[in-house]
């Protein structure tokens, strides 16, 4: 029976450990500007960098920084092969706006909806906006808090470092 207990022990142990290595995300469903789920813990970019950012409309700082990134992500793209997941966290009474608001601004990330704030909880995000790096394999190796001119080149710094 010692066996047995230890061995179900065991096993559980190493489930959790390979869990935890497979990403740093948790297992929370969006939807996408088109209404397609998104299991946040199954996002990938085939072992490539991936930024995860947190904003609203109505919060300033977060359309400037959104404006940033849009202007030099095709760049990024290029040079390391990152890819942007854009979570907004407007409730439901703002939500509606967003989408028009995204393909007014542009923008050419991807957009997913935290309607309930599920996401931004499970990341203890408490201000947008908010933003963090996963390396190739999910792991969350940097995040900022935050926006202001120029913080896209550290974020920048950051991801080449993951992409080699």
């Amino acid at each position: 029976m010692k066996k047995l207990a230890f061995l179900l022990f065991a096993c559980l142990c190493l489930g959790g450990l390979q869990a935890q290595q497979k990403s740093d995300l948790p297992n929370v469903t969006l939807k996408d500007l088109s209404g397609k789920s998104v299991n946040i813990s199954t996002l990938a970019n085939d072992g490539k960098p991936v930024v995860i950012t947190f904003w609203a409309t109505w919060c300033k700082p977060c359309i400037k920084e959104h404006d940033a990134l849009n202007d030099i992500y095709s760049d990024w793209r290029d040079e390391t092969g990152v890819k942007i997941y854009s979570v907004s966290i407007d409730d439901s009474r703002s939500t509606a706006r967003v989408k028009p608001f995204v393909e007014g601004k542009g923008w050419e990330f991807d957009v997913l909806l935290d309607v309930n704030g599920d996401l931004k909880r499970a990341m203890n995000v408490s201000n947008p906006p908010h933003t963090f790096l996963l390396d190739g394999s999910g792991k969350i190796v940097y995040q900022h808090s935050g926006y202001v001119d120029g913080s896209e080149n550290e974020l920048f710094q950051e991801i080449k470092k993951v992409a080699k």
